[in-house]
């Protein structure tokens, strides 16, 4: 009876003890230092910081109550090797599983970047450093850079041009650290989300390549604006490829003088450039702009129509097709003169 009784104060004592360690263990992982709603502040996490460094920095800072079992935490759930670098907003409202797990999803601080439809490589890079996400220089390196091996989509690409034509126009996330090659890197993952199997199978139904449609794509980018007279457009230039003439297109000549005028000089149409698609038959060398999907719906499916030419009427948007050579001059005179 003795040996009972000692046994059960004993019990009692361990599971009293266990429960104010576990108690005390919550307080600390799931607890927030501050109930009240705290403002949170920037924390940077430099490549190198350790466990320790981290967690000593938090505990300095006031945002977690104590860095030994901050280490711990992060230790028990077996993360202490996967905290991130990069900047985080945290606060002293925030509980250590909550912080961990940010730090361990690398659930940084984010802005973005905006590249607009349309763009050149040029006009992105200068929008990078503008906003001082990357030293344009360093952007340009990277578009250099043969990615072929890792993305299939450019194995038709000549190796010695660069991405014009592939830095899909889309809102992209820049994060702390994250090199100019990263940052390629992520907008060639996009593109290669946006030009589906599908896509891909009706190129090669066509018996074209990636390469061409792109091609044919930044030129119709810089040509008009709406859908519906993109799609006209590219099948009157696809029509003039077909038949051995030239697609004597402005927006070519403005990619080789840096002009973004309507119309071009005729000076200007007889430099000796394999993007002038006045003096030489076929696409140009490569894309002229990095264009958007409708763009490049419009090249792979193209409307037939009667015309020939077409011309953008003077600060309306309007886009007048001609059947003739005679009807366009017509256009041309009413229109741009």
């Amino acid at each position: 009876m003795v040996f009972n009784q000692s046994t059960k104060k004993t019990t009692i004592i361990v599971v009293t003890v266990l429960g104010i360690l576990c108690l005390f263990l919550v307080w600390q992982f799931y607890v927030p230092k501050s109930f009240a709603d705290a403002a949170p502040i920037t924390y940077a996490i430099e490549k190198g910081f350790g466990p320790a460094k981290i967690a000593q920095d938090l505990e300095d800072l006031k945002i977690i109550k104590s860095s030994l079992f901050f280490r711990l935490y992060t230790v028990i759930l077996g993360k202490h090797r996967n905290l991130q670098a990069g900047p985080y907003l945290i606060s002293s409202s925030i509980p250590v599983n909550v912080i961990v797990q940010k730090l361990v999803a690398g659930d940084v601080i984010k802005t973005n970047a905006i590249i607009i439809e349309g763009w050149n490589l040029d006009q992105v890079g200068q929008y990078l450093e503008d906003k001082d996400y990357y030293n344009a220089k360093d952007f340009l390196i990277a578009i250099k850079k043969d990615w072929s091996r890792e993305f299939a989509f450019l194995q038709d690409k000549p190796k010695k041009l660069n991405l014009e034509g592939y830095v899909f126009p889309d809102t992209y996330q820049v994060y702390q650290d994250q090199s100019a090659e990263e940052f390629v890197k992520t907008i060639l993952e996009n593109f290669d989300k946006k030009l589906t199997p599908e896509l891909r199978a009706e190129i090669f139904l066509q018996k074209k390549s990636i390469f061409e449609i792109i091609t044919m794509a930044s030129i119709i980018e810089k040509e008009v604006t709406s859908q519906d007279d993109k799609k006209v457009v590219s099948g009157i230039l696809w029509k003039r490829l077909k038949n051995g003439m030239g697609l004597n297109v402005d927006s070519t000549i403005n990619y080789i003088t840096g002009n973004g005028h309507a119309s071009v000089k005729i000076k200007d149409t007889k430099i000796d450039s394999p993007y002038n698609t006045y003096k030489y038959r076929g696409l140009p060398l490569g894309p002229i702009s990095n264009p958007g999907m409708d763009s490049i719906l419009a090249a792979i499916y193209p409307t037939a129509s009667p015309y020939w030419y077409y011309l953008s009427a003077d600060g309306t948007g309007t886009t007048i097709f001609s059947k003739t050579l005679e009807e366009h001059n017509i256009a041309v005179a009413k229109y741009l003169r």
